[in-house]
């Protein structure tokens, strides 16, 4: 599992040129579900949202999560963050899990995360969505839980 996670003090999401979604201060993440994935990747990419300590204290040091921040969170499925384009110009999406399956699986993030912090709102799986946001530093975070160690996973 794959997530962009930017520091923002708005984002929104529109489908149709309607806002369906919209956060201040908070967190933007870009979620990208591999077909291989599991609970242990979900709870790894979870934990790491919303425990990195991204946002300033009164020292202007990132030492507080987005919960200290009494932030929000907005989540946006995206396939594309598993494109490959090692070979050629058109990006291949073979490991991104299949539409089907990841719905069931974002939906399940999507309840799993508000079961550990509730102030999370999403965008809408399989919409050609646009996303407006104003990146706060800026502060983007690459996050993917294939890329750490298993053992450490519970």
């Amino acid at each position: 599992m794959r997530a962009v996670v930017q520091r923002v003090i708005s984002a929104s999401v529109s489908v149709d040129k309607e806002v369906v979604s919209s956060i201040e201060n908070g967190l933007l993440v870009l979620l990208g579900i591999k077909s291989d994935d599991t609970h242990k990747d979900r709870d790894y990419i979870i934990r790491k949202i919303i425990n990195l300590r991204i946002f300033s204290d009164t020292e202007n040091k990132m030492n507080r999560t987005v919960v200290d921040s009494s932030g929000e969170i907005l989540v946006v499925s995206q396939f594309t963050l598993y494109g490959d384009c090692s070979k050629g110009n058109r990006p291949s999406f073979v490991d991104a899990m299949s539409p089907q399956k990841a719905n069931i699986f974002y939906e399940n993030f999507l309840q799993k995360i508000k079961q550990e912090y509730p102030k999370v709102k999403s965008g809408v799986f399989g919409k050609h969505m646009h996303i407006g946001l104003v990146n706060d530093g800026p502060v983007t975070i690459l996050l993917d839980s294939k890329k750490t160690c298993k053992a450490k996973v519970k």
